[in-house]
């Protein structure tokens, strides 16, 4: 045991660990039976990012927890790639599958946190994103869930990236990572062209009271 953990302090080993974080998401344990009796294996499943926007995951195998976590670790930092946001939650609504898994991830407002369980919050707090809802159908396997969730942030685009690829403008208030601090609001108040009023609803006592007031004018043009 002591051998394997002097494996994990060597950072050359996976690059620069000081920006990237690890989270082992759940640890499986195999047993095979032999002619001398049981022979134990260990998988590990391991999320690793550096909370501002990358994030991967792997899965390593191998006949003690140590080797099987630095193997997850290893692939995890190969298969890493970068997700778009908008502040601190992500762009738009996705929904991200795997196997007989699916997980809806929701844009949420500022203060919000991960409303989610154990396996997408390892996936989405390594990303960077602070503020997301998520409801989870289906299988709740840890394997699935996280597969699922890389799905649906591999899904996301960006104002500018849709911009780019469609050759259009979208018409959509501005992002509010370009807004002031003063005034943040203000872009989003459409500016219409000045409609007329609508004419106030006069009560039956109002009506009764109009009435009542023309009687005498038209009783004296009659008069005349």
């Amino acid at each position: 045991m002591a051998q394997a953990f002097r494996g994990r302090r060597r950072p050359a080993d996976f690059g620069d660990e000081g920006n990237i974080d690890d989270v082992l998401v759940k640890l499986y344990r195999c047993a095979t039976v032999v002619k001398g009796g049981r022979r134990f294996s260990f998988g590990a499943l391991v999320v690793v990012g550096d909370r501002n926007g990358n994030v991967g995951y792997g899965y390593g195998k191998a006949n003690e927890v140590p080797p099987a976590v630095e193997k997850g670790i290893k692939q995890a930092r190969r298969a890493m790639f970068e997700v778009p946001r908008r502040r601190t939650t992500i762009p738009h609504r996705v929904i991200g599958r795997f196997g007989a898994s699916k997980i809806v991830l929701i844009p949420a407002s500022e203060g919000t946190g991960v409303i989610a369980g154990s396996a997408p919050r390892a996936v989405l707090e390594l990303a960077g994103v602070k503020d997301v809802l998520t409801k989870s159908y289906g299988s709740t396997s840890p394997k699935n869930l996280v597969k699922a969730t890389i799905n649906g942030l591999r899904q996301l685009r960006s104002r500018a990236t849709i911009e780019r690829l469609r050759g259009v403008k979208l018409d959509l208030p501005p992002e509010l990572a370009k807004l002031g601090a003063a005034e943040p609001m203000e872009a989003y108040v459409d500016e219409r062209p000045d409609e007329q009023e609508p004419r106030p609803v006069e009560s039956p006592a109002d009506a009764e009271a109009g009435e009542t007031q023309t009687a005498p004018q038209e009783s004296q043009n009659d008069a005349e």
